[in-house]
Parts: C-alpha cells; sequence; structure tokens
C-alpha cells in the first residue's frame, strides 16, 4: 500500500509526498488505519521505525476534517526537550499545507513566549510533562477539549520519574478520548501505566530481529579507559569530512572529552543536561548546519537527535543500560542512508558488552588492533600534554640504536 493510497486529505498527501515517502513502515502501516477509526493504540516500537509520522499523519488529518473550533485539540507528552523539539519539526512539515498550528512546550526556557503562543490559538501542544502541567495549572493551557493524548517514548518518561506528573495531568484530561502510547520496550511498570490511560486498545509490537538498523555497519574495538582519546583523535582525523556523534556516560566524561579534543585542535562542542536549554538548542542548530563536526552527548540526545546524514557514531563509553546501544547507533543510518556505529570496549565495560550482544541477539563485530597500530595511535596524537609518550618511544629508539652498535663494534 501507499500514502496515495491512504483516505486522508490531499494536503497531507502532498506534503508527504515531498518529503520523500512513499510507503507506510510497518508501525504506519499498523497504526494509522486504527488511529483513524478513532481506536485507542498500545504500541511497541524501537526509535526509527517512523513512529512519530504513525501518529502525526492521522492527527494532522482528523484536526483538519473533523475537529474543527478553537482550542487544543491533541497533546503529545514526551520525555525530552530534544524530542519535543524534534517531534514539533515533524508535525509542521507534514501540515505545511494545512491550518493546523503545533507548538513545542518544554522546561528550561522562559514560558512567556509559550504562553503567547498558547494565547493566540494552537491545535497541537507536544511538550514535557513538567512544563504542560505547569501551564495547565497556571491556567495558561486548557486540556477540557482534547480529543486525543499521545505519551511517546513512555519507558524513558518513566526512567526520568515522570510517572506521578503523567498520572496527575491525566486527571485534567477529558475521560472521552483517545489515547495513543507508544513506548521501545514493556514491563510490568510500563503495563501498569498503559492499561490505566488507554481503553480497549489495539496492541501493536515491531519487534525486529535485529533491532538494529540494516544501514548500520557497527563494530567493537578493544580499546583501554585512558587511550580512548587518542583513538577517537585518530577516527575522527581519519574522517574530515564526516559528521561524527560521540555518546559519553556522564556530562563530566563529555566535558573531558571536550578538553581532549580542543587541545589537539579538533572543534567540537557538548550536549548534555548541565547545559541550559538555549545553549543546547544552539548546539543542536550548528550540529545541523555544520558548524562543526563533532559532537559529544550523553545519553540525554540517544532518542532526541534526528539529525540527517550523522556518518558515525561513537560509543566512547559502552551504555549502563544495554537498551539504550540500539538507542545510540540508530541516530545514524536514518532513513535510506548508511551508517556507522564503532564502540570502545577497556576491560572493565566487558561484562556490559556481553550484556548488549545479548539483547541485540548476535555477536558484535571486534575490530582487530595490531599492536603496532595500538602503540602508533599513542604516539602520534597532537596532545601537548602527551608529549612525553613521544620522547619515551625515541628514547626507546635511540636506546636500540645504541645497543645496536655497540654490538657491531664488539664484533
Amino acid at each position: 500500500m501507499k500514502f496515495e493510497d491512504y483516505q486522508i486529505i490531499p494536503e497531507l498527501k502532498r506534503s508527504i509526498a515531498e518529503l520523500g515517502f512513499k510507503r507506510p513502515t510497518d508501525i504506519q502501516f499498523k497504526a494509522i488505519p486504527n488511529i483513524l477509526k478513532g481506536e485507542d493504540l498500545l504500541a511497541i516500537a524501537q526509535t526509527g521505525t517512523g513512529k512519530t509520522a504513525a501518529f502525526a499523519i492521522p492527527i494532522l488529518h482528523l484536526i483538519s476534517k473533523f475537529w474543527s473550533g478553537e482550542g487544543v485539540k491533541a497533546i503529545v507528552m514526551v520525555p525530552t526537550h530534544e524530542l519535543a523539539i524534534q517531534i514539533t519539526e515533524v508535525f509542521d512539515k507534514l501540515g505545511k499545507y494545512t491550518d493546523v498550528r503545533t507548538l513545542g512546550v518544554y522546561g528550561g526556557v522562559d514560558q512567556a513566549p509559550q504562553i503567547q503562543e498558547l494565547q493566540r490559538g494552537v491545535d497541537i501542544v507536544v511538550a514535557t510533562p513538567g512544563r504542560v502541567f505547569d501551564l495547565s495549572s497556571q491556567g495558561y493551557l486548557n486540556l477540557r477539549d482534547i480529543k486525543v493524548l499521545v505519551l511517546d517514548e513512555a519507558d524513558l518518561m518513566l526512567d526520568l520519574g515522570f510517572y506521578k506528573d503523567i498520572d496527575d495531568l491525566i486527571k485534567y484530561l477529558p475521560k472521552q478520548r483517545q489515547t495513543l502510547f507508544f513506548s521501545a520496550t514493556i514491563n510490568e511498570t510500563i503495563k501498569k501505566l498503559a492499561y490505566s490511560v488507554v481503553k480497549n486498545a489495539i496492541r501493536i509490537q515491531i519487534s525486529p530481529k535485529d533491532p538494529v538498523s540494516k544501514n548500520v555497519s557497527h563494530s567493537v574495538m578493544f580499546v583501554e579507559m585512558d587511550d580512548k582519546r587518542f583513538f577517537l583523535e585518530r577516527i575522527v582525523n581519519e574522517n574530515p569530512e564526516s559528521r561524527i556523534l560521540v555518546f559519553v556516560r556522564t556530562k563530566v566524561r563529555a566535558e573531558r572529552v571536550f578538553e581532549a579534543m580542543k587541545r589537539v585542535g579538533i572543534k567540537s562542542q557538548t550536549m548534555h543536561s548541565g547545559k541550559e536549554q538555549n545553549s543546547r538548542l544552539a548546539v543542536m542548530n550548528d550540529f545541523k548546519n555544520g558548524v562543526f563536526k563533532l559532537l559529544i552527548a550523553t545519553d540525554i540526545s540517544a532518542r532526541g537527535v534526528d539529525i540527517a546524514n550523522v556518518d558515525f557514531v561513537i560509543n566512547y563509553d559502552l551504555p549502563e543500560v544495554a537498551e539504550n546501544y540500539v538507542h545510540r547507533v540508530g541516530r545514524t543510518g536514518r532513513g535510506n542512508n548508511k551508517g556507522t556505529a564503532v564502540s570502545f570496549c577497556s576491560k572493565e565495560e566487558k561484562p556490559i558488552l556481553t550484556e548488549i550482544e545479548q539483547f541485540v541477539n548476535k555477536p558484535i563485530r571486534v575490530l582487530e588492533i595490531h599492536p603496532t597500530d595500538y602503540s602508533e595511535t599513542l604516539v602520534l596524537t597532537d596532545d601537548v600534554d602527551d608529549n612525553w609518550r613521544q620522547l619515551l618511544r625515541e628514547a626507546e629508539k635511540d636506546d636500540k640504536t645504541y645497543k645496536s652498535k655497540n654490538k657491531k663494534k664488539k664484533k
């Protein structure tokens, strides 16, 4: 089935065609008809499966054709600021030929402009739980006319401690509404939340045997913890035109890697929870626009970065949660593009690697490093703080030359 065969408004078909979408993905094929019928949905699908369009397309159609009048008609709840921005952009692109207005609402920035937009009138609000709860409790966001509630990346929302916020917010919503629940994983806590908000839901589960996209080539290098920066330096220098996204475990690690790259003359930026929201937005825009080609991020960005043509994902640190490996490497190889994911694994991280391989249900290809290549990578760094390595290497060479000459003299 093609998108042109769906019973949706012509304005949507036009924007879908311009975006290059021809046939629906599995989640879109299974979700769109049920959403158009007004069914509640419980969908389990990994990132990168096209689930944003799976709910955005039918919601835009329903608002344009059936849900006229003032007031917010749909609310999409997401766990992070980056996801709110990303999903708002998807609605804007798909709805560019409609009169539907979408607003992203999230914390970390001044709420005054968001309040002004709400007062002008919007149809769809894409929001993080904290900010939407604040605006609704202050009376700026009226939820009584909501037709559809979307909970997206519900598992991450629970991980971030938003259960109570979601539970409290639902009390503001009309009981007669459509609810669409999307999660990458399912467990007892997620089931409890899901079945408290959906009614007689259609259940959809998209579980590919290989959760990593076929467009992504992924491999692992065994590198000691203190040596990782030198191997990152080498990869960046050997791929000067590539856009590279690096994942580390903590914001402190992100800043340390940033300083290490700065010392060797490599331009980069960091993305983590310690940055102000406006700074994070500026970093994302600069990375998208090619101002710099190396972004060092924590897992806050694993589900919130949707940037075309990310050539490499480097797992500088392996993720503590195996599932996050899939979310990280899913930032490359998007759409029809090919991508490369390389993981650095130290001795301490080998148990985590085992968990990841069990999660993806296959071994990750090992990139063997010859001892000579390993040593050269450490020696040939431009890091002035590590010139002692070069001096040590030169001293070893001089020592070998001296011993060799002495042997010849003795003969």
